[in-house]
């Protein structure tokens, strides 16, 4: 996370979708190669690391709480050292979805995690009847290779289209330390680094905590953090990949009046849509759980645990989706610093809420890794106001009254969705018809609110969708 998101997510794509841009298409190939090279040696030289070191790294850093039960401890240990393997192809996979989006190709990389998934389940069915949980292990090595194969053929493909015969792409056998173009991915990806490694501190700390209290707390944090990812993934993060080539070559081109409109744009659209996935999982937190989880020893004290996680996780999904797309439009400027200093005083804040609030949850009786979720929704609203607060700052007028009347038609919108989802929840239902028809319901009231007012966005879908139909 520290190298391959740091240099990839922030440093590589502007500086490559730069150069591609101003049609240096050699030099940017160069670039990648000489990133590939990069990443290849250091990721390997840190999982090799990590590896002899995992005993220390499990007893001091990520379970302390586990070296009270040596079983479970020696378990961890011997886990975490099969799945480092994965860590090299994940950084040269980061790359190829960087190179391949900087040619605004996003429906591959897109498919990459549906392939992690399924080494993820190869690993459970197929691995796991013979090798037990290390058959788990071995399915996230397995998924990680195949997030990096399925790239290749696109990445052939891109690297031959439209090569001149005099500048041919091929691959360089280089780490291109003085090449100018490497030096700056090197410059902007340094404090990236510094801004992700206090991201996985809080993690940490979060980890650190919950390995202290009731039994599958730890559990229950990921799996309402992953609830809240997931729709966080498909909301913003799809949102932001595709906006920050085009963020990175206005910006590179000058074109500031087209990067606010962009931008504007990116933010209306991720508050419509993140505003009711929130609600929706705060109401529908339970039966979302008992549905997609609750079965063999997943018991309903777990989905009581996921849920009470989810609760407070979701609350932060707007502020987390808002973050996703502004950072973007920073590094897209060749700024990684704004981010990652307004970062580290919001993680610090985190950590500091992660204990208080946990200690408040216990006094008034709550399970307290629900507070630990808070301090993380808390800290993320403030990170993302701060960088919006400064990104009007930088550019000016940023259709502000357009991104205001996104949020009022949000909240319009969610009210209703809200409304409509608390009385079906009064039902007497399976967990699944509860889940499935609460998300149908509300899902079919906010779509009308949002035609009732007549929100741009979703009639130039409806014309678009009636112009394919007519075709």
């Amino acid at each position: 996370m520290l190298i391959a998101a740091g240099a990839l997510g922030s440093a590589f794509i502007p500086t490559f979708a730069g150069m591609l841009a101003h049609g240096d298409r050699s030099a940017a190939w160069r670039l990648a190669s000489s990133l590939a090279n990069l990443i290849l040696l250091i990721l390997s030289a840190l999982a090799l690391l990590s590896a002899v070191f995992a005993p220390s790294i499990v007893r001091h850093l990520l379970a302390p709480g586990f070296s009270a039960r040596p079983a479970l401890f020696d378990l961890t240990v011997e886990l975490l050292r099969i799945q480092l393997a994965s860590v090299v192809f994940f950084g040269l996979g980061g790359l190829l979805v960087g190179i391949l989006n900087a040619h605004n190709v996003f429906f591959v990389p897109a498919l990459t995690p549906c392939m992690y998934q399924l080494g993820l389940i190869f690993g459970v069915l197929i691995l796991g009847p013979a090798m037990g949980i290390r058959g788990l292990a071995w399915g996230v090595v397995a998924g990680a290779c195949l997030y990096l194969l399925l790239q290749l053929p696109s990445l052939f493909r891109l690297s031959r289209a439209g090569a001149p015969a005099s500048t041919p792409v091929r691959y360089t056998p280089t780490f291109g330390l003085r090449d100018s173009s490497v030096q700056e991915v090197l410059r902007l990806m340094l404090p990236r680094v510094l801004g992700i490694g206090v991201v996985q501190l809080n993690f940490w700390v979060n980890t650190w905590l919950a390995s202290r209290m009731q039994s599958g707390s730890v559990a229950g944090l990921q799996y309402g953090f992953s609830l809240m990812l997931m729709a966080q993934a498909a909301i913003a993060q799809s949102v932001a990949i595709a906006a920050m080539p085009t963020f990175s070559a206005q910006h590179s081109l000058g074109r500031l009046d087209e990067l606010r409109g962009s931008l504007a744009a990116s933010l209306r659209g991720v508050l419509l849509l993140s505003a009711p996935a929130a609600a929706g999982l705060i109401i529908l937190r339970e039966p979302i759980v008992a549905l997609l989880y609750q079965r063999g020893q997943f018991d309903a004290q777990m989905t009581a645990l996921v849920s009470w996680a989810l609760l407070w996780y979701a609350a932060g999904l707007v502020g987390h989706a808002m973050l996703e797309v502004l950072t973007r439009a920073f590094y897209a400027q060749h700024d990684t610093r704004t981010p990652v200093i307004v970062g580290v005083f919001a993680m610090g804040l985190n950590v500091a809420l992660s204990f208080a609030f946990a200690a408040l949850f216990t006094r008034v009786g709550w399970m307290p890794h629900g507070g630990l979720a808070l301090a993380n929704s808390v800290a993320t609203a403030l990170e993302m106001g701060a960088l919006y607060v400064l990104m009007r700052k930088r550019l000016g007028a940023m259709d502000g009254q357009g991104v205001g009347l996104g949020l009022l038609h949000a909240l319009m919108g969610t009210a209703v969705l809200s409304a409509a989802v608390v009385l079906f929840s009064q039902l007497e239902l399976p967990a699944w018809s509860a889940a499935i028809g609460g998300v149908t319901l509300g899902a079919a009231a906010y779509l009308i609110v949002m035609r009732l007012l007549r929100v741009p966005e979703l009639l130039a879908i409806h014309a678009s969708l009636m112009r394919r139909l007519r075709s």
